[in-house]
């Protein structure tokens, strides 16, 4: 090993240098330390996740989002209030060019053509307004059923794990015996062949 304040080459059993007293335990600590830190885990990578089946996929996220406290009634939650604020904002928007409109309209400098196209523009909002009421019916009625598959899951997960009884053993017996052989017509028509001839 070199020392790393003065340079001098000393042995591996010397706790510290003979020319500068550097305290060499430390430096090989550390090194071991860091040599560890740095190993690579390639499953960590964007590479290892794209060989990653749809089913592993699916887990992941689930997890990292159990982890974050994204649960089913959190989406369900937040997909409602994006509805509500959806819906508000199509409102607003719809009464917003409504009065625009009109008051373009009543300025006189339109023309009779031009005025009946603007008085149909504030029909726009209500685009929003029927988004906004699409996700709040998917939230009250889609999504509890949702909620509902996911706790059932959840529990049924949770059982397995605190009792791996509740999965029967594989039975061998379940098969049906059948009572014959697939030989048994043969032989009884070469013996009956037999006696014929």
């Amino acid at each position: 090993m070199f020392c790393p304040r003065c340079g001098a080459n000393q042995g591996e059993e010397l706790k510290f240098c003979r020319l500068c007293a550097a305290n060499l335990s430390a430096v090989r600590k550390a090194v071991d330390t860091r040599e560890d830190e740095e190993k690579f885990d390639w499953g960590k990578t964007w590479l290892a996740e794209m060989f990653l089946s749809e089913e592993e996929k699916k887990r992941r996220k689930e997890e990292l989002q159990r982890q974050r406290g994204i649960t089913p009634e959190v989406k369900r939650y937040n997909e409602i209030k994006a509805g509500v604020i959806t819906t508000c904002a199509g409102i607003g928007v719809t009464i917003f060019l409504y009065f625009l409109m009109q008051g373009i309209i009543s300025s006189g400098e339109v023309s009779s053509g031009e005025a009946e196209i603007i008085r149909r523009v504030w029909v726009s909002g209500v685009i929003p307004i029927l988004v906004g009421l699409a996700l709040i019916i998917n939230g009250l009625f889609v999504s509890k059923k949702l909620v509902e598959i996911a706790k059932r899951r959840e529990q049924n997960i949770l059982a397995v794990e605190e009792n791996p009884q509740l999965l029967s053993p594989a039975d061998t017996n379940e098969f049906i015996s059948t009572g014959f052989s697939v030989t048994e017509g043969t032989t009884r028509h070469l013996k009956n062949s037999g006696k014929e001839q």
